[in-house]
């Protein structure tokens, strides 16, 4: 079979001329992309051995936050908040009043002391003014009364233990008739004793007696006393109200906290790597920058603390680097810085020389 024949013009072209002519051109093509592709990579792998070379790693930014101390607030008196006289966000002063706690059953235990401390007074000045039948005759009707008293409200406390054992009233209710039943035997002991030194007359182991009574009466009004000083509390130093717990009627247990108030101490927490503190130490003075107040400040370093092993900075063992530890730094201005509230960032630059 002979070579078919292409005709151009005058001139005659074999078709396995033309196969040849176009496989060549094709062949040209591909080792024109070939060698692109082999440069482009070339240089790309000179760029990266250059960067690699030249081109440094710029510092890590260490990054620390605002803090104050927080004072939680808090009494001994239990009772009920009766009402507030500042609220969260506010400043106060050392000194203001805060809140008020409203105690029905501290102010009746005030009420008892008062009374024992009345019977002991009356007592002691029966003594001194001698043994009459009218003291004497006085002395047991006061005891009498309080053994009425101290069977009713250990009558009351039996009804009352029963009835908290059925779930029917409140812990609250049975402690406050166990309190009026304590006090009550409290009030019939100190009666009865009156009673006695009258009937015994004034010797001086009596009179010393009563005096001691009347002394532990006076003790017990000072302790409810003291008690009572915790129905108003008052901020324990200047600063702002973050928070308050409570809702006005609502009960409060002897130490709960009332409300927080955050002092005017602010400072600032980093947390760092080791490798920093060749140049950090105690005292040193930070150069600092506020993004939030878009300024800078001076810090000096009053705390420095290993913060433990699960704070490392692990490193990668095939560069040759080591784990570092982290260290806690605390720092704060000599000056007040206006404006700079906890929770703000503060950014370390440098120390200064």
């Amino acid at each position: 079979m002979t070579p078919e024949k292409l005709y151009k013009g005058n001139d005659v072209i074999d078709s396995q001329d033309l196969e040849a002519a176009h496989t060549a051109k094709v062949d040209a093509k591909d080792k024109t992309l070939i060698l692109t592709v082999v440069v482009v990579l070339l240089i790309i792998a000179g760029m990266a051995v250059a960067g690699f070379l030249f081109i440094k790693q710029g510092p890590d930014t260490v990054q620390g936050m605002g803090d104050a101390t927080e004072i939680r607030v808090s009494g001994k008196l239990p009772g009920r908040v009766e009402e507030f006289y500042v609220e969260a966000g506010e400043t106060v002063k050392a000194g203001d009043t805060l809140v008020k706690i409203h105690s029905t059953l501290v102010d009746a235990r005030m009420e008892q002391a008062k009374a024992m401390e009345d019977v002991a007074s009356a007592a002691n000045k029966k003594v001194d003014a001698g043994t009459r039948i009218q003291i004497i005759n006085g002395a047991r009707d006061i005891w009498t009364q309080a053994q009425a008293a101290t069977e009713i409200t250990r009558k009351t406390y039996e009804r009352m233990e029963t009835l908290f054992a059925k779930g029917v009233i409140s812990e609250q209710k049975r402690d406050e008739a166990k309190a009026a039943y304590d006090a009550a035997k409290a009030g019939e002991a100190a009666a009865k004793s009156s009673y006695e030194l009258a009937k015994s007359g004034p010797q001086a182991e009596d009179r010393q007696a009563s005096a001691a009574m009347l002394n532990v009466s006076k003790a017990g009004v000072k302790e409810v006393g003291a008690l009572l000083d915790d129905q108003y509390l008052v901020a324990p130093c200047d600063g702002v109200v973050t928070e308050v717990f409570p809702n006005v009627s609502e009960l409060v247990a002897t130490g709960a906290p009332i409300m927080s108030i955050q002092k005017n101490d602010h400072w600032a927490v980093f947390n760092v790597r080791e490798t920093l503190l060749k140049d950090i130490k105690l005292g040193s003075r930070l150069k600092v920058r506020i993004p939030a107040l878009d300024k800078t400040a001076v810090l000096k370093v009053y705390y420095i603390r290993d913060l433990g092993t699960y704070a490392n900075w692990q490193a990668t063992k095939s560069t040759g680097d080591y784990d570092a530890r982290t260290f806690q730094i605390k720092a704060r201005s000599e000056k007040p810085i206006e404006g700079f509230r906890p929770g703000m960032s503060v950014i370390y630059e440098s120390v200064e020389k």
